[in-house]
């Protein structure tokens, strides 16, 4: 898990453009409510990036809460499209 959980760092960094946030970031770190700069629009970015980073496809009803709760929730969801 540990170079998926890098890989969605760098790319939640990246395009929510956290600056140095983004490399504080750890597994525990929560995301959704607790980042400004992730709203309704910067999610379907991310997603889009994550689909074109690890060559998954993200189905709309996949998506909840839960899944942007922490980065490591996220990176959880990332591994499990992956072995699918």
């Amino acid at each position: 898990m540990t170079l998926v959980i890098d890989d969605v760092r760098r790319i939640v960094a990246t395009t929510l453009q956290l600056g140095a946030r983004g490399g504080s970031m750890s597994s525990a770190t929560p995301l959704l409510g607790a980042i400004p700069e992730l709203d309704s629009m910067a999610v379907v970015s991310l997603i889009t990036a994550l689909e074109e980073q690890f060559e998954i496809s993200v189905e709309d009803d996949e998506i909840g809460a839960e899944t942007f709760e922490t980065l490591g929730s996220l990176a959880a969801f990332v591994e499990q499209k992956m072995a699918n």
